[in-house]
């Protein structure tokens, strides 16, 4: 087989890239007999979803085949690098898939019983296990563990953290100690001062996050991957909870403050990160619609796009384009910041051409 050519503009910087492709890797220098599948647009790195869940779907854990069908999607979608954020699937095996994009899995979510999701998360009955359970969970995963940090106390009749501030200590320090960074699921405002100081990487959905707690990460260098298109389903999430009326009202308060509170940290300088939140009210290949809605909090069409493509897999420490990277890429015939990322004129993961 010939090795590959693309030409077109890249970016950041919109200067006029060219890369050769052969064995599925990159290639700065010419390759004899290349064949050129794309000449003029633009040439991205692939995108990324950072909270996703192939294995997940609107009931719960799916089959192994609906699993690689999610994957499939992605893939169809442009997202070449999906950062899976808990699963109560395996879908290792998925690796042996050249056709597939890549997952970083952070294992299956940790939570306390009745306090999350039924059958999706290990559910720990004493917290002072936590740590013991990060670790495990550091191992098995891909450099990710996550936490549940905030859900609905049925006792209280609202959200409250999970964890006491002693025990995150322990338990985010051991997920370091075994390579790996943590995240949490957080909704409210009450668990975020908790897991920040306790050290945590990353916050999920972070609605809750006011002035002081954007100082704490700005501090603590906490990133954001706000979710906005699921936090669209607030709403619904509220009005489907009639017995606990306080939640209801928190969330639906919540849902209305989340984009001004998203743009107060954007605007703060705190890192943020596209992802869909795909595998269980949202349905996976939706990336670019998360592109679009970073653009509604403020972020510039270039910061929106990096967000999900070269800014995040640094953040995830994966290479972009460079040479002797994997080739996974994108080519548009119009700037994808102006007309999007919803229909790439062609896909190359791992060298090969998907459109």
């Amino acid at each position: 087989m010939h090795p590959l050519h693309v030409r077109g503009r890249g970016l950041p910087d919109g200067e006029e890239v060219r890369w050769w492709i052969r064995d599925g890797l990159l290639s700065a220098e010419p390759l004899a007999h290349a064949d050129t599948v794309f000449d003029g647009g633009w040439v991205i790195p692939g995108l990324v979803d950072a909270h996703c869940h192939v294995g997940l779907g609107p009931h719960g854990a799916t089959t192994f085949d609906e699993a690689v069908g999610q994957a499939e999607t992605e893939r169809a979608a442009g997202a070449l690098l999906l950062r899976d954020a808990g699963s109560p699937v395996d879908t290792r095996s998925l690796d042996d898939r050249d056709d597939l994009p890549r997952i970083i899995r952070a294992g299956r979510h940790l939570a306390r019983p009745k306090r999350y999701m039924p059958g999706l998360p290990i559910d720990i009955e004493d917290e002072s296990q936590l740590p013991a359970y990060v670790a495990e969970q550091a191992r098995w995963g891909d450099g990710w563990v996550k936490l549940v940090g905030d859900w609905i106390d049925r006792g209280v009749g609202d959200l409250a953290p999970l964890w006491s501030d002693a025990v995150l200590v322990e338990a985010i320090a051991a997920a370091h100690a075994n390579g790996a960074r943590v995240t949490a699921h957080v909704f409210g405002e009450d668990a975020l001062p908790g897991l920040i100081n306790a050290g945590i990487d990353c916050i999920e959905h972070g609605t809750g996050i006011t002035d002081d707690t954007i100082e704490l990460m700005l501090a603590h260098g906490t990133a954001l991957v706000p979710t906005l298109i699921n936090i669209d389903n607030f709403p619904g999430i509220a009005d489907a909870a009639g017995k606990y009326p306080t939640y209801a009202t928190h969330m639906r308060d919540l849902y209305a403050s989340s984009k001004r509170r998203v743009a107060a940290a954007h605007d703060a300088g705190v890192p943020i990160y596209a992802g869909t939140d795909a595998g269980g009210m949202v349905a996976h290949g939706r990336i670019g619609d998360e592109i679009d809605a970073l653009k509604g909090i403020g972020m510039s069409p270039t910061a929106a796009l990096g967000a999900a493509s070269w800014d995040a897999r640094a953040w995830l420490g994966r290479p972009a384009l460079e040479h002797g990277a994997s080739a996974d890429l994108l080519c548009f015939a119009a700037d994808p910041r102006e007309v999007g990322v919803g229909n790439p004129d062609l896909v190359i993961l791992r060298g090969r051409v998907w459109g």
